[in-house]
C-alpha cells in the first residue's frame, strides 16, 4: 500500500500500512488494480479515437470507477472485486472492437506494442497480488511518479463532478475524452514538458467540468439562495441524508413526503439548505451535526437511518452500533451497510429501505 491522495496521509508523504481516512491496505491495493485495468480500457478508447470509431461504451464505468476510489467513499473490497472483474469483461470487449476496427481500416492485423495494463490477465484469486504490484511506487522515476499521480488523483475530481452531472443528464464528450486520454497516458514514455501539459489541461478540463455540474444543479434545482438553516432536531422519525448527490436527495424527499418522516442533511450535504427546489418540502427540517469526521459520534446519536450517497464516509470503530442503520448508495459501499441499487433508466432509486 502507498496511498497520498489526500492532505492527512500520513508523515505528509504517504499512507503505507493503513490509511489515515482507515482504509485497509487491501482495499487500497484493489483501487489501484481497479485504476490499471481502467488505463487499459482507456488504451483502446484512444487508439479507437483516433481512428474515427470513437466508443463511448465505457465512459460511465470509468468515471464512476475513478470516483469510487477517492479517499472515503467505498470501502468494500467486494465491490471492488466486481467492479475489477467488469473492468476487464469491458476491456475485452474493446479490444475486440479496435482489432476489428483496425483491419477493417489498414487492410492488416494490428501488430503494435500494448502496455501491460492492457494486455494481463487474472481472476479474482490472482486479484491480490497483482494489485501489490501496479500502485503508486510501480514508476521508479520520482519526477514521472509525481506527475502520472498529479494527473491521476486530478481526474478523479474531474471524474466525481462529470458523474454527478451526468446523473442529471448533462454530458460533454471532451470530459470523458480527456479522462481517457490521460489515463493512456500513464502508460506511455512521454517527456516531462508533454505530462505537464496533460497536467495542465486536467486543470483546465476540472473547471469546465465543475462549470457543467454548476449548470446542471442550477438548472434542475434552482440558483442557491442564501437561506437560514434550521440545526436543531423535531419529534419526528427522521432519515440522515450526506454527500454531494443532489438527485438522490431529491428522490429520498420525494419518496418520503407525506409519511411522517423527516430528512436531515448532514457535513457535505448541508448546501441542499439552499436550493429553492427542495424547500418547497415541509418535511425538510435542516441539518444535523457537523463535519463529516464527526461521523462516528453524530450517527451514533442521531438514532435513525442514515444514507451516504457519496463521499466521505468514515470507518466504523468497535463502538459504534449504527451499521444496521446505514444505507449507501452510488459509488459508496461499506461492508454490512445496506446498498440502494442505481436507479433503472428512465426511472427512479428505491428508498422504501
Amino acid at each position: 500500500m502507498f496511498c497520498f491522495q489526500c492532505q492527512e496521509t500520513a508523515k505528509n508523504t504517504g499512507c503505507t500500512v493503513k490509511g489515515v481516512c482507515g482504509k485497509p491496505e487491501e482495499t487500497a491495493n484493489l483501487q489501484d488494480l481497479l485504476i490499471f485495468v481502467m488505463k487499459g480500457i482507456s488504451v483502446y478508447g484512444e487508439k479507437l479515437k483516433e481512428l474515427g470509431a470513437a466508443d463511448r461504451s465505457n465512459d460511465e464505468f470509468i468515471e464512476q470507477g475513478l470516483f469510487a476510489t477517492i479517499t472515503n467513499a467505498n470501502w468494500d473490497d467486494a465491490r471492488f472485486i466486481g467492479l475489477i472483474q467488469d473492468g476487464l469483461r469491458r476491456r475485452a470487449q474493446v479490444k475486440a472492437k479496435f482489432l476489428s476496427v483496425y483491419k477493417e481500416k489498414t487492410g492488416r492485423p494490428y501488430d503494435g506494442p500494448l502496455p501491460e495494463a492492457a494486455t494481463w490477465e487474472g481472476d479474482p484469486a490472482a486479484f491480490v497480488a497483482k494489485a501489490k504490484t501496479v500502485g503508486v511506487l510501480a514508476d521508479a522515476n520520482e519526477d514521472v511518479r509525481s506527475l502520472r499521480q498529479l494527473l491521476t488523483i486530478g481526474l478523479k475530481g474531474i471524474a466525481a463532478y462529470a458523474d454527478h452531472a451526468a446523473v442529471l443528464g448533462f454530458r460533454k464528450a471532451q470530459i470523458n475524452d480527456f479522462m481517457m486520454e490521460a489515463l493512456a497516458s500513464t502508460t506511455k514514455e512521454l517527456s516531462t514538458d508533454e505530462m505537464v501539459g496533460l497536467v495542465m489541461k486536467a486543470g483546465e478540463t476540472a473547471v469546465a467540468t465543475m462549470a457543467l455540474l454548476d449548470e446542471a444543479n442550477t438548472s434542475t434545482y434552482g440558483h442557491p439562495e442564501i437561506s437560514q438553516v434550521n440545526i436543531g432536531v423535531r419529534s419526528n422519525p427522521g432519515i440522515l441524508i450526506s454527500g454531494h448527490d443532489l438527485k438522490d436527495m431529491a428522490e429520498l424527499l420525494q419518496q418520503t413526503e407525506g409519511t411522517g418522516v423527516d430528512v436531515y442533511t448532514h457535513g457535505e450535504m448541508l448546501p441542499a439548505n439552499y436550493y429553492p427546489a427542495f424547500k418547497k418540502y415541509p418535511h425538510f427540517v435542516g441539518n444535523y451535526g457537523g463535519s463529516w469526521w464527526h461521523q462516528n459520534k453524530e450517527f451514533e446519536s442521531f438514532n435513525g437511518p442514515i444514507l451516504l450517497t457519496t463521499n466521505c464516509l468514515v470507518p466504523l470503530k468497535k463502538e459504534n452500533t449504527y451499521l444496521d442503520r446505514l444505507f449507501t448508495t452510488g459509488v459508496v459501499s461499506y461492508q454490512g451497510a445496506t446498498h440502494i441499487a442505481d436507479r433503472p433508466a428512465g426511472g427512479a432509486k428505491d428508498f422504501s429501505a
